[in-house]
């Protein structure tokens, strides 16, 4: 009794510092959601050019992802996390010089290196979640660093808003004078560099922290990087999984991040805060799971549960009218809330849809890994590139005769497959 007792204590201080980790990984993330629209409005973009805000963020995932998990067995997974930041820090001071020559290469460019950041401290931290504890009780723990996470996603567009856009929502829809845009621009510079001091500060915490090393568990040093990634890929669960976090980040940006944009193109004024509206449904559904999961409901089975939500909220999307109010007129306008059309609701339910998405494939894709759950860990992080594709994608059938409306096409077989890996895929324990 005495020594799971012990066990809880000496797990308490880790899980609180990585909650901590958690929360701002979120606020970063979900700023993408107000800079995207805000970009596009100062900058006078296309749907598809301000879809590579969010593709040159997440594509940063593709080709660091595995170099992230190589680091972090050199130095450990405590320091991993301290580099991490300090990327994210620089990547923070980049935005400084992109605001004075609204040079658009320039916001991509800090983009990638604030992705690159992300990337080293999610190989680092998500182990963490899982490893603190029982496997079948991981996806409510990852579901409590989920709310920090999405919790962060409410309020970064609402500072957002209050520090940079607070003077500037009566321009939406209208042209830009220069001056108004240097304004706007120039918004941008002391909030993120304030950002950027903030996450130095906290890695240097990281640093000095009594967070304790994870047990190696990975094969020596000397082994072969790719034989461990060909055995890994080898468990079809593992692998299924890591094509199933590539549609699910896709479908999470598309809901998270595109809200705002759609948003602007209907002349909603709060557009910068649409994607607080997601993230709020998404920290509902991660209530949910954590009093669900796995007390009443398995991990797969409220996978299935999502995905076939999502579908049906796709479909509605779809088909919806964009001068329909009937969802605020019943549940926002009696609270105070805004009279938004039903479509853009529809696209934040999606958060719920999508909250338990990562908290269930997560462990369900690394059981039975073992020596190979770190380099299993970094392929399923790799799957956050779909971050980078789904809005491209959104962007360019955006670009259609279907406007941007019929772009949330493509959230259909990202679900679909969703559904496929929560009813089989995950299952599979061999490809023959």
């Amino acid at each position: 009794m005495t020594m799971s007792s012990d066990k809880k204590k000496s797990s308490a201080v880790p899980m609180a510092i990585v909650a901590s980790l958690f929360f701002i990984l979120g606020f970063a993330t979900w700023l993408n959601g107000s800079l995207m629209p805000y970009l596009k409005q100062i900058l006078q973009l296309s749907p598809f050019q301000a879809s590579l805000i969010l593709f040159s963020f997440y594509i940063a995932v593709t080709f660091t992802a595995l170099p992230s998990a190589a680091v972090i067995r050199k130095v450990g997974y405590k320091k991993g996390m301290a580099l991490g930041m300090a990327t994210m820090m620089v990547a923070g001071l980049l935005f400084i010089p992109a605001a004075k020559s609204q040079v658009f290469a320039l916001f991509l460019l800090a983009q990638l290196v604030m992705g690159i950041g992300q990337t080293l401290l999610q190989t680092a931290v998500n182990p963490y979640v899982v490893r603190l504890g029982p496997e079948e009780s991981a996806a409510a723990r990852i579901s409590i660093m989920g709310i920090l996470n999405k919790g962060a996603g409410v309020i970064a567009p609402m500072v957002f808003t209050a520090l940079i856009l607070s003077n500037f929502t009566h321009l939406v829809g209208e042209e830009l004078t220069p001056s108004q845009i240097d304004e706007m621009a120039n918004g941008l510079i002391l909030p993120y560099l304030g950002m950027a001091l903030f996450i130095g500060l906290l890695a240097f915490a990281v640093l000095k922290s009594p967070l304790p090393e994870l047990e190696n568990t990975d094969d020596d040093e000397n082994s072969n990087g790719k034989e461990q990634i060909k055995q890994a890929l080898s468990h079809p669960n593992l692998a299924l999984g890591v094509i199933a976090i590539f549609v699910y980040v896709a479908v999470e940006v598309i809901a998270g991040d595109t809200i705002g944009t759609f948003a602007l193109s209907l002349g909603v004024e709060n557009y910068s805060v649409m994607t607080s509206y997601t993230m709020i449904c998404m920290v509902v559904g991660y209530i949910l799971g954590i009093a669900l999961i796995p007390r009443y409901i398995t991990q797969a089975k409220a996978l299935t549960v999502s995905a076939i939500l999502g579908v049906l909220l796709s479909l509605g999307i779809l088909f919806g009218d964009n001068e329909s109010f009937f969802i605020a007129n019943t549940l926002l306008v009696p609270l105070g809330g805004a009279q938004l059309p039903d479509t853009l609701l529809l696209i934040a339910f999606l958060g719920l849809a999508n909250a338990i998405v990562w908290p269930a494939v997560f462990p369900l894709a690394l059981s039975g890994m073992g020596k190979l759950t770190s380099t299993g860990s970094a392929l399923l992080v790799m799957g956050i590139a779909g971050g980078a594709f789904g809005p491209l994608f959104w962007g360019l059938a955006s670009g259609s005769s279907f406007g941007q409306q019929g772009g949330y096409i493509v959230l259909l077989p990202c679900y679909l497959f969703i559904l496929f890996y929560a009813v089989k895929g995950h299952k599979l324990r061999s490809w023959s």
